[in-house]
């Protein structure tokens, strides 16, 4: 009973020697390796958390299924970002203390144990999988998840991963594949992941005839045209770490079928798995602010396209990728840990292919300062 034992390669200490040699290097180190937010966090956001420093669900307990404020924001959300009605679909909702939280429970809330199957990518974020070990269940790892032939035959598929755009590829799935990935999951009784972080995230065409931007997205899995009408089975995870620079307030939700997270908020509740009150409210706002996530895209945008340039003139093949905050690369020498090495001498740190389950690519985050990325790119063209 309890939680499992897990193991991963995923240890950000392996690269503490890479980084001895980065910081030794002229001009000092460059971190592109973690992907967390170096911006400002939106000025709406930080007045919503003074504002509800001393509200009653600050100084009293905050509500786990999150107040009528957040719930409506998130709805709203939802449909201005994401094409989604969520009541008319059958959805429910729920916060979680940061995406990854969510990600490393989702097993567990699940009840999924011994004997049960969870698909996930074979390149992917590796918490999928250290929470299916969580869980004591069975991770089985394939090339393409929406190539629905690769597990639906499987015994025992229980819970099918996507994570689109991914981390760290950057590929992004189109409506077709994820309504297919849907349809295959309902025929074996297993519940669609859906991991959307990255989903405003998107680098195809984001403005209009008119020349006003939109908030481009990669397809939901609730969107009618994917779950055929209903959340039954689907869950998405999203997060405000990465459109609103708000990694630190651990800010995510889960929504999707009601009679799934109904009972998950029960248990959440119980365990006392509750977002603050007052970030609630500026959680709220962020949500809301969708200027904000507007002017951070093209923060992204313009860093990616610059990294990309750069690390192609270095002789990485590579493009612009479909999505997400990074550039996936094959290791000029076949090796990641030989590739960390050559860029730690001239100060670059990049995150080993190994931790994401390909030993022979690295990824390069663009979530580093507009100098930082200016300043890896100069040192990749000498």
């Amino acid at each position: 009973m309890g939680f499992h034992e897990f193991s991963s390669p995923y240890d950000w200490s392996r690269i503490a020697p890479y980084k001895r040699t980065a910081k030794a290097a002229f001009g000092g180190m460059v971190d592109l390796s973690v992907g967390s937010p170096v911006d400002p966090v939106p000025d709406s956001v930080r007045k919503a958390l003074g504002a509800a420093s001393n509200d009653p669900n600050a100084y009293g307990y905050p509500v786990t299924a999150g107040t009528a404020d957040l719930r409506s924001a998130i709805a709203e959300w939802f449909a201005l970002a994401r094409d989604v009605d969520l009541k008319a679909i059958g959805a429910d909702m729920v916060p979680t203390v940061g995406s990854k939280e969510g990600v490393a429970l989702m097993a567990s809330l699940l009840h999924l144990g011994a004997g049960d199957v969870v698909v996930q990518p074979k390149v992917s974020y590796p918490t999928y999988e250290i929470g299916t070990q969580l869980a004591g269940a069975e991770a089985l790892k394939v090339d393409d998840v929406a190539d629905v032939e690769s597990w639906k035959h499987v015994p025992g598929v229980r819970a099918v991963w996507v994570n689109s755009p991914c981390n760290p590829t950057g590929v992004a799935l189109d409506a077709g594949q994820m309504a297919s990935i849907v349809a295959a999951a309902r025929e074996v009784g297993a519940v669609v992941l859906s991991d959307e972080c990255y989903a405003l995230m998107q680098w195809g065409n984001a403005d209009t005839e008119d020349g006003t931007e939109t908030l481009e997205s990669s397809p939901c899995a609730l969107r009618p045209d994917v779950c055929g009408g209903s959340a039954r089975g689907v869950l998405v995870l999203y997060s405000l770490s990465k459109q609103s620079n708000m990694a630190g307030y651990r800010t995510a939700f889960i929504a999707g079928d009601e009679s799934l997270i109904v009972p998950m908020t029960a248990y959440r509740k119980q365990i006392g798995q509750i977002i603050p009150g007052p970030v609630q409210a500026a959680m709220a706002v962020g949500l809301r602010d969708l200027e904000s996530v507007k002017a951070q895209r093209r923060r992204y945008a313009d860093r990616l396209g610059i990294l990309v340039s750069a690390l192609h003139a270095y002789g990485y093949c590579t493009d612009m990728p479909d999505g997400a905050l990074y550039v996936w690369v094959k290791a000029k020498s076949g090796d990641c840990w030989k590739d960390m090495e050559q860029l730690a001498q001239i100060g670059i740190i990049a995150s080993p292919g190994e931790f994401y389950g390909a030993p022979g690519y690295l990824r390069f985050s663009a979530t580093a300062s507009d100098a930082a990325i200016a300043d890896a790119a100069e040192r990749l063209a000498r």
